[in-house]
């Protein structure tokens, strides 16, 4: 596949001081895409919304719809400073915009402004209790906020309503890990067990419970992507989790690297890619907390 590296785990652990000979061990090779650039339709959409607000007369709702429209374009790019000024603008204008709302949210999160967050995920489920996502993300800011307790509630509707979905079990017990792990790991077995089907995901879930190593988990992930885009998408996931894996075990530093693995492939829409900067912070904040 053109531009995919393959760099021997021997030479990327050299550079990591301090690193165990376990964990050192725990990968065979590391696998690394070309990142993700901005498409050059993102930044054409976002010239022609910008155009629109300027020049053409349109409707205060017209007008909130292209706020948000940009903004998401924006977050897509990474320019998250600019999204959330055009989200602010989208509610200034039409205050029941529920998905402004949600990616306000997201924003405070990975800024750690969890009352605000709180704030902004509660507005949107007020405007509509059937916003899955709107559950989710109020779980990962109440999971981050540092109330596990109250983030299970969120996550346990989120992944009812889409049982078979890897992704949404990943969470749930990422989540339940933080109030009771041997119960955590227990849950994890059984909506592993229950799935049906055997999507390359469900390795993530094989991975937390040790079914399957670091680099057996890293091998499937970077089979069957089509190109480097996609293994890009693909490698932004894997990193993250293996990023809170070896957290959970306390193998701080190959955590970290594994984090920044994930910020590497600027996949910026992603969840994983969201959050990974997050971990890094939160985790240089606890050392330095005397």
């Amino acid at each position: 596949m053109k531009n995919k590296l393959i760099i021997s785990a021997v030479s990327m652990f050299l550079l990591l001081q301090g690193c165990s000979t376990t964990s050192q061990q725990a990968v065979a090779n590391v696998v690394v895409a070309e990142p993700l650039s901005i498409d050059q339709e993102t930044e054409i959409n976002i010239a022609r919304l910008t155009e629109i607000l300027n020049k053409v007369e349109i409707t205060p709702d017209q007008r909130a719809q292209l706020y948000y429209d940009r903004g998401v374009r924006y977050d897509s790019a990474g320019l998250r400073g600019l999204a959330s000024y055009d989200f602010h603008m989208a509610l200034r204008i039409k205050p029941d915009l529920v998905e402004a709302y949600n990616f306000i949210g997201i924003h405070y999160t990975q800024r750690q402004d969890f009352l605000l967050a709180y704030e902004a995920f509660d507005s949107a489920i007020e405007l509509d209790d059937k916003h899955q996502y709107a559950y989710l993300n109020r779980a990962i800011a109440l999971y981050y906020g540092a109330r596990p307790n109250l983030a299970v509630l969120d996550v346990k509707r989120f992944q009812s309503q889409q049982n078979n979905d890897p992704y949404r079990i990943a969470w749930l017990y990422l989540i339940e890990h933080d109030i009771d792990n041997e119960l955590a790991l227990v849950n994890l077995r059984n909506n592993l067990n229950s799935l049906q089907h055997n999507s390359w995901a469900n390795n993530i879930l094989r991975l937390f419970l040790r079914d399957i190593s670091e680099d057996e988990f890293i091998k499937y992930a970077s089979q069957g992507a089509d190109d480097d885009n996609e293994l890009a998408k693909r490698l932004c996931e894997v990193y993250f989790y293996l990023g809170k894996y070896n957290q959970i075990h306390n193998n701080r530093e190959m955590s970290q690297q594994y984090f920044k693995f994930a910020l590497g492939t600027n996949v910026y829409e992603y969840i994983e890619h969201r959050y990974a900067k997050l971990e890094l912070e939160l985790m240089r904040t606890k050392v330095a907390t005397p």
